[in-house]
């Protein structure tokens, strides 16, 4: 049984399915994350879902499925949220909410994935700050979702080098990449003062997941 109120949207039912995908997001296998983005997209214009997905099958019958409870309590002026983390794994507490975000009325459903696909990538606690990103109605852009999705690849790019993910560059030549770029990207040294912040941090994340990888 769901209790999602959406208005105004994506209201507490939708921040509430966001959630469930800002907590499950970061642990979800690799492999299976292009499949989730994919059925985000699908989802939202509505088109039809071939089964199984993401390496699972939706189904209206729910006799001998296990069932998650999660809640949005509200105390006094205070939001939280109750997870129930003991059934299911990562990847099917996000399909189900996604699913749950695909059943919605069309007018509060475009609304409430710009939601799931800010929570896809959010990666921190999910706590006041997120409800109150989420409330915010903050987009996550494309470049976001592919970050989270193939990190390697996307910083790649960001560093425009050349190559797949198998063909990684060296790190002294990392480092050397990413004064120069850094460099091009300070206002001291006559870049642009609008999205400059943006764009630092983005190379510092760049920097790291190359170092790491």
């Amino acid at each position: 049984m769901r209790n999602l109120p959406i208005e105004p949207a994506p209201g507490a039912g939708g921040l509430l399915l966001s959630a469930i995908i800002a907590r499950s997001a970061p642990l979800v296998e690799a492999d299976l994350r292009e499949g989730l983005v994919h059925l985000i997209e699908d989802l939202d214009r509505g088109a039809r879902i071939p089964q199984p997905r993401v390496r699972h099958r939706f189904q209206n019958d729910l006799i001998g499925l296990s069932r998650s409870t999660h809640r949005l309590i509200a105390e006094g002026n205070t939001l939280s949220f109750d997870f129930d983390d003991d059934n299911g794994r990562p990847v099917q507490q996000a399909i189900g909410a996604i699913y749950a975000a695909g059943s919605l009325p069309a007018d509060a459903r475009s609304v409430v994935f710009d939601s799931i696909r800010n929570a896809l990538v959010w990666g921190r606690p999910v706590d006041a700050s997120f409800i109150q990103a989420t409330m915010g109605g903050d987009r996550a852009s494309l470049a976001d979702l592919r970050s989270w999705n193939d990190p390697v690849s996307w910083a790649l790019e960001i560093f425009d080098f050349e190559g797949s993910a198998d063909e990684q560059p060296s790190k002294r030549t990392i480092q050397k990449r990413f004064r120069s770029l850094l460099r091009d990207a300070h206002p001291d040294h006559g870049a642009e003062t609008v999205g400059a912040a943006d764009r630092i941090a983005e190379l510092n994340e760049a920097r790291r997941i190359l170092l790491d990888a």
